[in-house]
């Protein structure tokens, strides 16, 4: 007898993403590992200054699990403060050289939304853009994206970092945001971007309840059928609702369940600051 798991044909079957010369199977959910090059990151594990220690970081991360290292040199939180081009470009690129020479196979995200870092990252050897503003500043991003065939991850947000809190109304959360989606994914198309990931932004232009019903609708957004990342990992929604900080181990916790219902939901890519737990998850 032929001994198979059932597989949900409608959600899993069929994702993948092309980074350089390989096709990614995404039919099993990919960890993201996030490593931020900032002072000012919400979440202090993990700020990573480039020191004798950083590989030995990266290689725990990838031992652990970690299929995708996402590194960010802007940090996103809410109110945080901006930083000029030339700043970013000084922290990521130290970080992206010395991981892919250490790791040539590893698959590295440069999380920005300025074209001018994505296309600094890419042509030192980042893969993937993560852009948290769907091209909404800096819409030159998506052709960096065209030019290097590089995989596009497209996150909703409304307004900026800076001002993304004070936008959270919607006449309907999942109409306008799949509208949003819509309309970018047919920009991002035929501007040449071929592979396109979804992120519906858990955290920015939305508040505490809103989030909690994304997560618990999320599968609505596979009729778009692009592969989806869910990103809640020790974030305010969590931390706030039990009245935590985002390093405690109750927060780990609550990171783990409500992966989970990522997962169950069908999310592609689980971006992460606790890598182990995730892969054990999965």
């Amino acid at each position: 007898m032929q001994n198979s798991k059932p597989e949900n044909k409608k959600i899993r079957s069929n994702y993948s993403m092309r980074v350089g010369d390989k096709l990614i199977d995404l039919s099993t959910p990919l960890i993201m590992g996030i490593i931020n090059v900032t002072p000012d990151s919400f979440y202090a594990g993990s700020r990573t200054s480039i020191d004798v220690n950083f590989i030995d970081t990266i290689e725990q991360m990838v031992k652990d699990g970690m299929s995708i290292v996402d590194i960010g040199g802007y940090s996103s939180r809410p109110g945080a403060i901006d930083i000029s081009v030339e700043e970013e470009i000084k922290r990521v690129i130290p970080a992206i050289k010395s991981i892919r020479e250490a790791f040539p196979e590893l698959i590295i995200s440069i999380d920005t939304f300025r074209s001018e870092v994505a296309d600094t990252a890419l042509s030192h050897g980042a893969n993937i853009i993560n852009d948290i503003s769907g091209f909404q500043i800096d819409k030159k991003i998506i052709h960096v994206a065209a030019k290097h065939n590089a995989p596009y991850i497209l996150m909703h947000m409304k307004g900026t970092p800076q001002t993304m809190q004070d936008q959270t109304a919607y006449d309907n959360l999942f109409k306008e945001i799949a509208l949003y989606f819509s309309e970018k994914i047919s920009q991002l198309e035929s501007a040449g971007v071929k592979d396109i990931i979804l992120d519906p932004g858990f955290g920015f232009s939305k508040t505490l309840e809103q989030n909690y019903e994304l997560l618990n609708h999320s599968e609505f957004f596979h009729f778009l059928e692009k592969p989806i990342l869910i990103g809640i990992s020790r974030k305010s929604m969590i931390y706030k609702k039990i009245k935590s900080t985002p390093d405690s181990e109750e927060t780990l916790k609550k990171t783990i369940e409500l992966n989970r219902i990522a997962i169950e939901k069908g999310a592609h890519i689980l971006r992460v600051h606790d890598v182990k737990e995730a892969f054990e998850l999965i």
